[in-house]
C-alpha cells in the first residue's frame, strides 16, 4: 500500500468516527451526565466530597474500579451497578463506530486500487 493510499484510508476512517460520533452524540452526552448525575447522588448519600463522587462515577462508568472509594449503602450500590452497566453502553457505542468506521474506510479503499473487487 503507497502512503498516499494508506492517507486516504485514514482520513476515510478520520471522516467516518467524526460523522457517526455526531450521529450518538446525544445519546453518548446522556450516559456521560448520567455519570456525573448518579456519582453526585453517590456522593451526597456516602457523604463524599462532590469530586470524589463524580471521580467514583466516572471510575465505576467506565469500567476501571480501582476500589479505594467504596459505597456502603445498599441503594449507592445498586447505583454503581447502574452505572457499570451505563459504562459497558458507552464501549459497545464506541466499538460500533469503530467497526463501522472501519468498514468505510477498506470500502473505500477498495474503490480507490483498479482491479480490486469493491465488497
Amino acid at each position: 500500500m503507497n502512503p498516499s493510499h494508506a492517507s486516504h484510508v485514514r482520513r476515510e476512517f478520520y471522516k467516518a468516527v467524526g460523522f457517526y460520533f455526531r450521529v450518538v452524540w446525544p445519546i453518548f452526552s446522556i450516559l456521560l451526565f448520567l455519570i456525573v448525575l448518579i456519582g453526585l447522588i453517590i456522593s451526597y448519600l456516602e457523604g463524599w466530597d462532590p469530586f470524589d463522587g463524580i471521580y467514583f462515577g466516572f471510575v465505576t462508568g467506565l469500567t476501571i474500579g480501582y476500589g479505594e472509594l467504596v459505597p456502603k449503602l445498599g441503594v449507592s450500590r445498586v447505583l454503581a451497578i447502574f452505572l457499570g452497566f451505563n459504562g459497558v453502553l458507552m464501549t459497545a457505542i464506541f466499538a460500533a463506530i469503530s467497526v463501522r468506521a472501519i468498514e468505510v474506510a477498506v470500502r473505500a479503499a477498495g474503490q480507490g486500487e483498479p482491479g480490486k473487487p469493491t465488497a
